[in-house]
């Protein structure tokens, strides 16, 4: 192990398990994991199996960066497996759902 890399300033670790949960809609959670000092941030989204976001989800004021880890995801047009990586640009949007439940990592570069 390399001590040296963990004095770096800035360099962050955070476990998704002891992060802070946060239900945004029955059956989907919000886990933040890390946030930028120009706004940026990283989150963990679990989603139960049925759920459903109650409206569209707007990508603003940038695009929405999305990996699925688990599950299946469907943005309401088609299911993306686990191992599917998605670039929504700013100004698109979406309706995320599931029927298996999934998990997924969402970064936003511009906030």
């Amino acid at each position: 192990m390399h001590p040296e890399i963990l004095t770096q300033e800035g360099y962050t670790s955070v476990s998704v398990d002891v992060s802070p949960v946060r239900e945004l809609f029955p059956g989907i959670r919000l886990r933040p994991l890390w946030r930028g000092p120009a706004g940026a941030h990283a989150h963990v989204l679990e989603m139960d199996a049925g759920s459903t976001w109650p409206h569209r989800d707007v990508h603003e004021p940038g695009p929405e960066e999305v990996y699925v880890v688990a599950g299946t995801f469907n943005d309401g047009a088609r299911d993306y497996p686990a191992g599917t990586f998605l670039h929504a640009p700013a100004g698109s949007w979406h309706v995320p759902s599931t029927t298996t439940g999934c998990t997924l990592f969402l970064f936003y570069p511009a906030g």
